[in-house]
């Protein structure tokens, strides 16, 4: 048993680093998976006992990160997040123009809002932006992760990274007063010639508890905005420039899409009211084109760019159904082909969009939307109509359907499964990204997040008080908004479980029980004087290739993971060379951080990847110079705002 205690150390350093090497070389295999495994080696073997390894799964960086994805997806679900880009991107009519619009409003938000969660809720809205103005996401997507990563580390709740720091932290200070504990126990009891050691251990742990204790909301700020400026001002006059303009997929096989007529009525409360069409933002949509407004009969065509929209109005489109889905989540504005088409926003959330194909054996052949009875027949109303190769009327509810017709429905989450197999229909299909908006519910949500965001300000001011209980807890601020959220309606709980990102989740869990088996094996230690003799006691120095080493780590594995691997080490380096650990803390959140060179670095990179049409070579030629701006601004200011 002693010879396996005395092995403990290389077991979780060898286990570590078996986990960096399977996720470079064993791509099958999840991220997640391998640092689930790994926890349940190291627990195995005794290096940590079992609830120390589930103790992750229970953090408050893990309950914070999930509350705050929550509340992101309800932001998302009410329409807040349209509206906000919307607003942000404006009348921009380039890329160029778009990226200015967008900087410091991402920046900002992104010190508020998990980044992750931030990219989320943007992508679909700057890739529609980008449709519809037949530009290439390419040049703003990936602007878009970095942006969000840059002002992810100007507040403590920004990143998951900088919560997963302040976990680490937590845990040490409990370690160290459980230490202090012990030793004013010892001295309480030992002889007059032991005290002297005693109280300068004693001494030396209680001014190491002061320089360990957790981050302030604002703290990482001195060093965080600097950063973010510095890396947002590169974005603006060089990003661009190593991007490629690669189309939009969805640009791309735009003209071989379906074509559908439809026909949507303005409401009183549409925002588009008493606004030109250029206004209103109708002139330049991709892919859809205003052919008609119906005005009580009196018909307005062709439409210029000056006309009016009034409430009642009937707008008669013809376009792509991808268009045609952000129409319909326009507040204010519905179809009406169908006057079955259900609009009172709580019931609407029910239905989505789904396309079917008319069979020769559906009995709706031969009559006109206005008398086909959908409701009754199907419980779905139709949104719009499409007929290959014809024009068809402009009134949609008297077209005469026929076999062959696409038609665009609204319908129940359980239609395709209830008429996959109904001979009524040669093909039924489900439209993505269609799920409609709680607009009613958007002012509420939005009101949420301006409380939470004043409320996680305050917690580290409730705690400087002294103040411990739940008001200063930001785990407990975003679960109780999180929780708002879903009671008043805000999203369903179904939806609410669905934006858990079970991955990440796991991933940080599990990653923080292998940091706690790097440090109770006395693994951190190990590295700590390999790393001091290697190098010196030059804390500068130290300082560098502690950020150097955390930068390589993330951009090859994950940053939450490296975080909480890395961060006992540094604490172990600064010990050692008898330094203030608090630069080493900075550095590793820092530097975890900041991953702008690969995909995998980050999940936004990640995330964007894909949308993009970016390959690893994309993120090289426009992240090493962002990389080592940010990495010069760091090293630059951390010893002077946290002095060794």
């Amino acid at each position: 048993m002693d010879l396996l205690q005395a092995a403990h150390p290389w077991i979780a350093i060898g286990t570590t680093i078996g986990v960096f090497l399977a996720i470079q070389f064993v791509r099958r295999v999840p991220v997640d998976l391998l640092f689930l495994l790994a926890l349940c080696f190291v627990t195995l073997t005794g290096i940590i006992d079992p609830r120390t390894a589930v103790a992750g799964f229970s953090s408050r960086a893990v309950i914070a990160i999930s509350a705050l994805l929550v509340v992101s997806a309800g932001l998302r679900k009410t329409g807040v997040l349209d509206w906000v880009g919307s607003k942000i991107l404006g009348r921009s009519t380039n890329e160029r123009s778009a990226l200015l619009r967008l900087t410091g409003p991402i920046v900002l938000s992104a010190a508020f809002v998990l980044n992750t969660a931030l990219v989320a809720m943007m992508m679909p809205v700057i890739i529609d932006w980008c449709r519809q103005r037949n530009l290439s996401p390419s040049k703003l997507l990936l602007p878009l992760s970095y942006l969000t990563i840059l002002g992810g580390v100007c507040t403590l709740i920004g990143t998951s990274t900088t919560l997963v720091v302040n976990e680490k932290l937590r845990d040490s200070v409990a370690e160290i007063e459980q230490e202090i504990q012990q030793l004013e126990g010892q001295i309480s009891r030992a002889v007059a010639d032991e005290k002297p050691a005693l109280e300068s251990q004693l001494a030396e742990r209680q001014t190491l508890l002061t320089k360990v204790q957790p981050m302030g909301f604002f703290e990482i700020s001195y060093i965080g905005v600097p950063c973010a400026l510095v890396g947002s001002i590169y974005m603006l006059l060089l990003g661009q420039r190593f991007l490629p303009g690669r189309r939009d997929i969805i640009v791309q096989l735009g003209d071989q899409q379906r074509e559908y007529l439809v026909e949507m009525q303005v409401l009183p409360e549409c925002p588009m009211i008493d606004r030109t069409v250029e206004d209103a933002g109708l002139r330049n949509l991709h892919g859809l084109f205003l052919i008609e407004i119906d005005r009580d009969g009196d018909i307005i065509t062709p439409v210029t760019p000056r006309d009016f929209i009034r409430s009642g109005d009937r707008l008669v489109f013809t376009g792509l159904v991808s268009t045609i889905v952000d129409l319909e989540k326009t507040p204010g504005l519905i179809p009406a082909a169908d006057r079955t088409y259900e609009f009172h926003p709580q019931s609407r959330v029910q239905r989505h969009l789904t396309e079917v194909v008319l069979s020769p054996s559906s009995p709706l052949v031969g009559t006109t939307v206005r008398k086909a009875n959908f409701r009754q027949l199907y419980n779905a109303a139709v949104v719009a109509v499409h007929r290959n190769g014809e024009r068809l009327p402009n009134k949609i509810g008297n077209i005469i359907l026929e076999v062959g017709d696409t038609l665009l429905l609204q319908t129940r989450s359980d239609f395709i499964a209830q008429h996959r197999n109904n001979r009524d229909f040669y093909l039924v299909s489900s439209v993505d990204n269609s799920e409609p908006r709680r607009h009613d519910r958007a002012l509420l949500s939005g009101g949420l997040m301006i409380g939470l965001i004043i409320w996680l300000c305050l917690t580290s001011l409730l705690s400087s008080f002294g103040i411990t209980n739940g008001w200063a807890s930001p785990a407990i601020a975003a679960t109780t908004v999180a929780s708002l959220m879903i009671l008043l309606q805000c999203l369903s709980a179904a939806e609410a479980r669905a934006s858990l990102d079970i991955q990440v989740i796991v991933t940080i869990a599990a990653a923080l029980g292998l940091g706690n088996a790097l440090w109770e094996s006395g693994a951190a230690q190990m590295i700590a004087e390999a790393l001091v003799s290697a190098v010196g006691t030059n804390p500068y120095l130290l300082l560098v290739v502690i950020y150097i080493m955390t930068v390589l780590f993330t951009e090859t594995i994950t940053n939450t993971a490296v975080a909480a691997i890395l961060l006992p080490v540094a604490v172990a380096v600064a010990q050692q060379s008898a330094t203030n650990p608090r630069p080493f803390i900075m550095a590793i959140a820092i530097g975890a951080s900041m991953a702008f060179l690969t995909p995998i670095g980050y999940q936004t990179n990640l995330m964007v990847m894909g949308p993009g049409g970016y390959t690893p070579r994309d993120y090289l030629r426009s992240g090493i110079p962002l990389a080592v701006l940010i990495a010069v601004t760091a090293l630059t200011l951390i010893p002077r705002i946290w002095a060794f």
